[in-house]
């Protein structure tokens, strides 16, 4: 696989491991290349992945996974669900909570609170439609 940027692949592993319920941890992270491993390498699951622009190794699927994501799980991170909802903001921007909630479990197998759907959906739409400031100066023009 080949990418266009190394936020795109991090990106891409990101949602690949939320969707899974695999818990990773990156062992080497620097301007060109990426490593991570499962936390279970070499106890129960060989995964590994290591990519400079390009993944050059990968060894399979996970043998170590859970049926679900924790609340606490760092890699569902603002970021990742801001981008998840971006187009369901800019087609609703008042998109209720409930429906965001249900397109994060649906995409990432992960029950998201309400307090952080509410805050991630604030994120987008700033993102979208810039922030008050913005949309102050804008008006006042």
């Amino acid at each position: 696989m080949e990418f266009n940027s190394t936020e795109v692949v991090i990106a891409t592993i990101k949602e690949y491991n939320i969707w899974g319920a695999i818990y990773y941890r990156v062992y080497e992270s620097e301007l060109m290349t990426f490593y991570a491993k499962c936390i279970q390498y070499k106890r129960s699951c060989d995964w590994l992945i290591g990519f400079c622009w390009v993944i050059k190794r990968y060894n399979g699927s996970h043998t170590y996974t859970k049926s679900t994501i924790n609340q606490n799980y760092a890699k569902v991170d603002s970021d990742t669900i801001t981008k998840a909802i971006k187009l369901l903001v800019e087609v609703d921007p008042s998109i209720k909570v409930k429906f965001v909630i249900a397109e994060v479990q649906s995409k990432f197998n992960y029950m998201i609170s309400y307090h952080k759907v509410w805050l991630v959906n604030q994120k987008a739409v700033e993102k979208i439609f810039g922030g008050w400031k913005a949309s102050c100066e804008a008006f006042s023009t």
